[in-house]
């Protein structure tokens, strides 16, 4: 049988995952919702995103692009979330947990839903009854820009059943795409969420002047503190250096692409969250993943002094030279 595989979403990271769909020879149906009815009838037509990565061109039938979100679900199998976390909620409030019956729920936020603090597998869960063994991640590291110029990049689809990891990795290769599978849904989702935080603490250092001699001591605690938060939550054997946790990591915190640290290094630089925002005109997820990783380690108590100094500098407007210097104490 044919897979039917649905984006919602319509950003850069939904735009690069389209493309490799559609550029993987495996025969499917595609289906894509966004809200923006404009951006829909320019993909309808021009086959590019007028909004993200227009240089890339996405082969989509037209009759398979809608804002009506309950019949692009209705069509398809495998359904991929790609929305900001802060909106998750909104954009999936047409849906029922009768709609999403049966389906496979892949993944590809890089956050965590706001007020309930769950990753994207829990809230899906919890609000739509979507039995585990559905629920897929796709983790990186992966620039959606990199895509878009066919750069060879690799991808890992976690999923506590593998057949069904395997099943919709194969949906994803290209010749410039490489992917592996993995069941540690909880390490690489919370690692997702966490490399962000660290990529607003590289930018904002790299506002202040630090150089990268210290930017590798500050990436080396991180993934420190990124293996000593998953072990704490889901303590299974892992590999912390395997490219779904340090090379997504690394490349969050160290690329030109990296809106995380773009924004960091705004507020480095003086900027106010808000007016670093606004300039920015796109979602940092990092910035949502502090305030709700705060909460989440009242549970857990591990020791995290980078995520703590970033929510110290967003939400209790800590002046960034003088907590990133008082975080130099804590790094070794």
């Amino acid at each position: 049988m044919v897979p039917k595989v649905a984006m919602i979403g319509g950003g850069s990271w939904a735009t690069a995952i389209v493309k490799m769909l559609s550029d993987n020879r495996t025969a499917k149906e595609l289906y894509w919702w966004m809200r923006n009815t404009e951006a829909i009838t320019h993909i309808q037509t021009y086959k590019h995103n007028p909004n993200y990565l227009s240089a890339v061109e996405v082969k989509l039938p037209d009759a398979n692009i809608s804002d009506d979100i309950k019949m692009i679900v209705r069509a398809a199998d495998y359904i991929i979330l790609n929305v900001p976390a802060a909106f998750l909620k909104e954009s999936l409030q047409e849906l029922t947990a009768e709609d999403l019956a049966g389906k496979v729920i892949v993944s590809a936020i890089k956050g965590i839903v706001p007020d309930e603090n769950q990753i994207i597998g829990e809230f899906m869960q919890e609000k739509y009854q979507v039995p585990a063994e559905n629920i897929l991640v796709i983790s990186g590291p992966c620039h959606a820009e990199e895509v878009a110029l066919e750069k060879l990049s690799y991808l890992t689809i976690a999923s506590l059943d593998m057949e069904k990891a395997t099943a919709f990795s194969s949906l994803l290769n290209t010749r410039y795409i490489k992917t592996n599978v993995s069941d540690d849904i909880f390490g690489t989702e919370y690692a997702a969420v966490l490399k962000n935080i660290y990529a607003v603490a590289s930018g904002i250092c790299h506002g202040l002047g630090y150089g990268d001699n210290f930017q590798a001591v500050l990436i080396s605690n991180a993934i420190r503190e990124i293996n000593r938060f998953v072990n704490a939550v889901h303590p299974i054997s892992r590999d912390i250096m395997e490219s779904a946790y340090l090379g997504d990591l690394l490349v969050t915190a160290y690329s030109q692409f990296s809106r995380n640290r773009t924004f960091g290094n705004m507020i480095g630089k003086g900027y106010t969250v808000k007016s670093a925002q606004l300039e920015m005109n796109m979602v940092a997820e990092g910035y949502y993943a502090a305030s709700c990783m705060h909460v989440i380690n009242k549970k857990y108590k591990v020791d995290m002094p980078i995520s703590r100094a970033v929510y110290a500098v967003l939400y209790e407007k800590h002046s960034p030279q003088i907590e990133m210097r008082l975080l130099t104490e804590q790094l070794n």
